[in-house]
């Protein structure tokens, strides 16, 4: 059927026996029509196959029924074989396909990304704004949020105390890690920590140094990124500069995993020698070798909280600031 054959809201109205004016109050979800005059519209609109004109009706309804996921990575980051991001994106969709609405994934990972994203949701082509791994001071989520558009975040946003987000507790769960290792008897304990213009790094490198100074140990610190590689850079820099570590707790699981292998080249067996523990308990965490003990954050759980609360933001509904999720150490093999 070409465009020109596509019913009208007129054709509609005159199969229904209404005005125009009243099928389009049906279409868009009124309830000011007389549950009858809504049947006969319904019947018509079904027997024509009539489509609404989306973009006509959100002229009308000041609604694009569309919500954007916006991640400031790049796609080779976002389509990696870390788990997290694909977790929150799961998430997020549940929710929205619940609600009966669109998910538009925006990558943000360069300049002129970041530019085009600003452009597109000002524009005012969506209802509201989600971020995902926000990287240092972003202006953008509090920006967006002043304009009226609703805006959560996973993550407290470090440059905006006053956008909603949805995080989980990394002090808490890095310390309850920290503590296991030292309950089983480590006393040199290093970290692989993550980047420190992210609040998970940040946090989950706050979270180790206040467990291993209240214990009395002294603090053995490597920078990563979160990813594998990173990861293997600074275990070989932990055993070059203190080679007698027995535990490394790695901010993310990607990262111990690699601590793992680099540990195994280095002739040092897991966990007789040295423990290992990681943080987010994506699925490959159990198929370690050996499998690794992690602190479990519940990934697709973020994605539906700040989903949930998003669209309590954009109907005009009160919500909580902040949602902090608990986090869980998962115990394995690997300490």
């Amino acid at each position: 059927m070409t465009t020109a054959q596509r019913p009208t809201l007129e054709a509609v109205a005159r199969r229904a026996g209404v005005s125009r004016a009243t099928v389009s109050r049906v279409v868009n979800g009124s309830t000011t029509v007389a549950e009858p005059i809504r049947e006969a519209v319904r019947r018509a609109v079904a027997e024509l196959g009539y489509v609404p004109n989306l973009a006509a009706r959100s002229l009308v309804t000041q609604r694009t029924d569309s919500i954007a996921l916006v991640m400031p990575e790049a796609a080779t980051r976002v389509f990696s074989d870390d788990q997290v991001f694909p977790g929150i994106i799961r998430g997020a969709a549940q929710e929205l396909e619940a609600a009966d609405k669109q998910l538009v994934l925006m990558l943000a990972g360069s300049p002129g990304g970041h530019e085009r994203v600003e452009r597109y949701t000002t524009g005012r082509h969506v209802d509201g704004v989600l971020f995902a791994s926000l990287h240092g001071a972003d202006p953008l989520p509090g920006r967006l949020a002043r304009l009226g558009i609703p805006v959560v975040c996973s993550g407290r946003p470090l440059g905006d105390e006053d956008v909603p987000y949805v995080d989980v507790d990394h002090v808490g769960g890095v310390s309850r890690a920290v503590r296991h290792l030292i309950d089983g008897g480590r006393r040199r304990i290093a970290t692989i920590a993550g980047p420190q213009d992210m609040v998970a790094g940040i946090e989950r490198l706050t979270g180790y140094r206040e467990t291993v100074v209240a214990a009395g140990l002294a603090e053995m610190i490597a920078l990563g990124d979160f990813t594998r590689e990173s990861g293997a850079a600074a275990t070989r820099q932990i055993l070059a500069e203190h080679p007698d570590v027995d535990a490394i707790f790695a901010a993310s699981d990607l990262m111990a995993h690699a601590a793992l292998r680099t540990l195994r080249e280095a002739g040092r067996r897991v966990p007789d020698d040295v423990a290992v523990i990681g943080f987010d308990d994506i699925e490959t965490a159990a198929y370690t070798e050996p499998p690794l003990t992690t602190v479990r954050q519940p990934i697709q759980e973020i994605g539906r909280q700040m989903t949930r609360q998003l669209l309590r933001l954009a109907a005009g509904e009160p919500i909580e600031p902040a949602v902090i999720l608990p986090t869980e150490l998962v115990v394995r093999e690997s300490a």
